[in-house]
Order: structure tokens, then sequence, then C-alpha cells
């Protein structure tokens, strides 16, 4: 099995030595993503609603970039700069996410790049 880099513009660009995205197989992995404007490659205001928002935003574009939908996401994790921010989270999420419903993890973690109060990164089939 050849893996493939997959990349958007809608999207904000890696900020590291990662990609968006990589397909093997019939499976998509989309790197994590935080609330950045890719348009600015700032964070977006408004705390962790906007954020995840913007994230699953992120999340939809870059997948679109691939062929695919969020119907498509069979996995995802999400980290969380603090777990009393898990139910906003998960009232935006519940929202913007089909079911079936993807298996998901869920963790608090001690802190997330650029001040992020979410990162959320997917498993999808392609």
């Amino acid at each position: 099995m050849k893996k493939r880099a997959l990349f958007t513009d809608a999207a904000p660009k890696a900020i590291g030595p990662y990609s968006q995205a990589v397909k093997v197989g019939g499976l998509v992995f989309v790197s994590g993503q935080i609330g950045l404007d890719p348009a600015t490659g700032n964070m977006v205001p408004g705390g962790v609603e906007a954020e995840t928002r913007q994230v699953l935003g992120n999340i939809r574009a870059i997948l679109e970039g691939c062929g695919l939908g969020m119907e498509r996401i069979v996995k995802t994790t999400v980290f969380l700069a603090d777990m009393n921010d898990f139910a906003v989270m998960n009232g935006v999420y519940g929202s913007l996410i089909p079911e079936p419903y993807p298996a998901r993890s869920a963790v608090q973690v001690s802190a997330l790049p650029k001040g992020a109060r979410v990162e959320i990164e997917v498993a999808a089939e392609a």
C-alpha cells in the first residue's frame, strides 16, 4: 500500500512537518485541526464553541478536498485543554457530525498549539 499526502487551500496549511491528510488503502487520516481561520492563519475568537465550529469546518474542507463528506468519518479523537468545555464542544460536534456517529475518544491535555481550547483529528472511509 502506498500512502499519499493530501492538501487543500480551503483549510489551514500545516504548521509543522506533517500533512493535512494522508490516504492509505481505503482510509483517509486527517491531522488534528485547531480553530485556525485558513484565510488569516489566526485562531478564531469566541472560545471553545467558535473554535469547535472552525475545527469541524477545517475538517470538512479537507475531506471535501479529498472528494469525501463528513458522513465518511469513522473515528474521531477530541483533545480538550479543559474537560469542562466538553458539553459545549459536544453540542457543536453533535450538530455538525452526521449520524451514525463515528467512534470517538475525548481527552483533556495540558496544552494545545497556539493556545487552542480544542483539537480534533479524524479517520474517514475513502
